[in-house]
């Protein structure tokens, strides 16, 4: 067994973790990710514990959103099959084993404490790099060879930072990576605001502070951090199972569920090279 002693921010990467293996454990997942199953079963923490029995719908909606972003990078993947995969604040994401095409680069970008329990778990292939440094950091830029193709992973992450920072690493992506995509996701105002307060309780934990909340009806306003921002796409979850799944589509149209929803965003940069 491997101890896990995380604390706040870095926490949340076992909370996502041990709903994902619990959503990929049933007969009818959404989400096949055996390495996530593996994973809660070599970790020497009280997954049920702190975060509850799982399988439920916060189960399916995390399994839901990480499919969004293996959407996302499978579909990068068939257009650049060489490209660089850079995923910031990856924590113990196992997309790696769930959508690698076997000749793309991966460089998994965290906070050092997370690379450690990382490189103890899910020690890096011959075509991945664990990198510690605060996202917010701009040298982890200067580690992505960006001749094949760039695109940057934010899954759970941004929510967490200031708005001033959610601009700045937006637009230190769009000027570096000419051409490249940034998919992140962020909770709504109303999520935040709850997780600002300390209101966000679950069993035996507390969601940490998310200082960054954005309706999806103001994604657009993401065009702003930059001029090279050149547009910014809505990524909508699908398949989902039983009631959830009926009422999926729904969501996207009804303009009150829709604006006030969780999304996940792509990002696309303007190809400035000559």
């Amino acid at each position: 067994m491997v101890a896990a002693d995380l604390a706040a921010v870095p926490e949340t990467a076992l909370w996502t973790l041990y709903h994902r293996a619990v959503e990929a454990a049933r007969p009818d997942t959404v989400l096949p990710d055996p390495k996530a199953v593996e994973l809660v079963e070599r970790i020497d923490y009280p997954f049920a514990e702190r975060f509850g029995g799982g399988g439920g719908l916060q189960s399916q909606l995390q399994a839901l959103r990480v499919a969004c972003f293996d959407r996302e990078v499978a579909d990068f993947l068939t257009r650049h099959p060489r490209g660089t995969v850079v995923c910031l604040g990856e924590g113990l994401e196992t997309q790696f084993w769930r959508v690698d095409n076997g000749r793309a680069d991966w460089l998994s970008v965290d906070l050092p404490e997370l690379v450690s329990l990382r490189e103890r778990l899910l020690p890096a292939g011959p075509r991945q790099r664990l990198l510690a440094c605060s996202v917010t950091d701009p040298r982890w830029a200067d580690e992505v060879d960006p001749a094949q193709g760039v695109l940057i992973t934010a899954q759970g992450l941004l929510m967490y930072l200031r708005p001033g920072e959610v601009r700045d690493l937006i637009a230190g992506c769009a000027e570096r990576f000419p051409g490249g995509t940034l998919v992140m996701d962020a909770v709504p105002r109303w999520f935040s605001a709850l997780a600002v307060q300390g209101k966000l309780r679950d069993h035996g934990y507390q969601a940490p502070p998310m200082p960054f909340g954005m309706d999806a009806a103001e994604r657009q306003k993401l065009r702003t951090a930059h001029p090279a921002v050149a547009e910014v796409r809505d990524v909508y979850p699908s398949g989902g199972r039983g009631l959830l799944g009926a009422l999926l589509p729904a969501g996207a149209w009804l303009p009150v569920v829709s604006a006030k929803r969780p999304s996940v965003v792509a990002l696309r940069f303007a190809d400035r090279r000559p």
